[in-house]
């Protein structure tokens, strides 16, 4: 029996995807309490702080021509795209599933203010706009108030 190219890559390409190495996702979804709520804004913040600077060396590459440039450009788009995506990642797949509770009184306030980072950082993918880096910055930092730095 002989198999086709098509069969091939696909028997390939399956492969690929099994052995490829995943960074593992450390949000367990169960309450063992070793996160510190605290450290993930500070992390969400560093977050902005690197898409800024991939905004800013875009913005300094966006004129030149040469073959390095442009490839840096794209470093410095995929640095960008890799941190927002950080950011929706943590507010949905920890704050929103693990610290925003229908119980809590201001339910409503904190679900808008963690979706405000989400939109956010969804629109800082999309553009290179350092203004909405900025309000990304601001809608992150309005999240602090529900997670203060306590001592362990």
């Amino acid at each position: 029996m002989r198999i086709g190219k098509k069969t091939v890559f696909l028997m390939l390409f399956a492969l690929a995807v099994l052995v490829t190495p995943r960074p593992a996702s450390a949000h367990c979804q169960i309450p063992c309490g070793i996160y510190d709520d605290h450290a993930r804004v500070m992390s969400m913040l560093e977050d902005v702080e690197t898409v800024k600077k991939s905004v800013t060396e875009m913005m300094a590459l966006a004129d030149k021509t040469d073959l390095q440039s442009r490839q840096q450009f794209v470093r410095w788009v995929n640095n960008k795209e890799m941190h927002a995506q950080k950011i929706i990642a943590t507010i949905s797949d920890y704050f929103l599933t693990q610290r925003v509770k229908p119980s809590q009184e201001d339910y409503a306030e904190r679900l808008a203010k963690h979706h405000a980072v989400v939109l956010l950082a969804m629109k800082a993918k999309q553009t290179a706009d350092l203004n909405v880096v900025e309000q990304l910055g601001a809608a992150v930092q309005a999240l602090e108030m529900y997670y203060p730095e306590h001592t362990h």
